[in-house]
């Protein structure tokens, strides 16, 4: 299999949470982890920006016209599988991601796991969004939420026991 050339560029524009060692690594490792699900071919760049709930929340009430703070806001640059290419690197870009570090803590005490995971987890949701998949949808929501745990356990952050369902 060839080498896709991947550029995750990471970006922190707030200062309410400390970002953890090795969190942008774990980003990262992240991207890579799910376009290799997807079986993405070629070299691919994608933004990730750390921000606020004062941001995220603007951000939302500007695109989506919802006028609350989120987790997370994917901005896909392709549509149907084409994407705009860099044209100094003819890396595909996929488009942005915006998380709010606030939300994604309150997010990880809530759930009970570490932040880590939860800004994994985040950005998994993301990423898929930026390949088409869309959770409107009940059976799409499935297939993403299965794609996302799949993911995760690759990255050796398994679900808790809280998001396991009893048979």
């Amino acid at each position: 299999m060839t080498e896709n050339k991947i550029r995750v560029i990471i970006t922190n524009k707030q200062k309410a949470v400390k970002i953890p060692t090795g969190l942008r690594m774990l980003i990262r490792r992240c991207c890579h982890a799910v376009l290799e699900l997807e079986k993405f071919q070629g070299p691919a760049e994608i933004s990730v920006t750390f921000t606020d709930n004062n941001e995220i929340k603007e951000l939302n009430a500007q695109y989506r016209n919802i006028d609350s703070a989120t987790d997370v806001l994917s901005f896909p640059m392709g549509e149907n599988g084409e994407y705009d290419t860099n044209m100094e690197t003819g890396a595909k870009i996929l488009g942005d991601i915006v998380i709010s570090m606030e939300k994604a803590v309150e997010q990880s005490k809530a759930y009970g796991h570490s932040l880590q995971r939860e800004v994994a987890y985040l950005t998994a949701h993301s990423v898929l969004h930026l390949l088409g998949y869309d959770h409107v949808q009940n059976m799409e929501k499935v297939r993403m939420r299965e794609k996302e745990e799949l993911v995760m356990e690759q990255l050796g952050l398994p679900a808790s026991s809280s998001y396991v369902i009893k048979t």
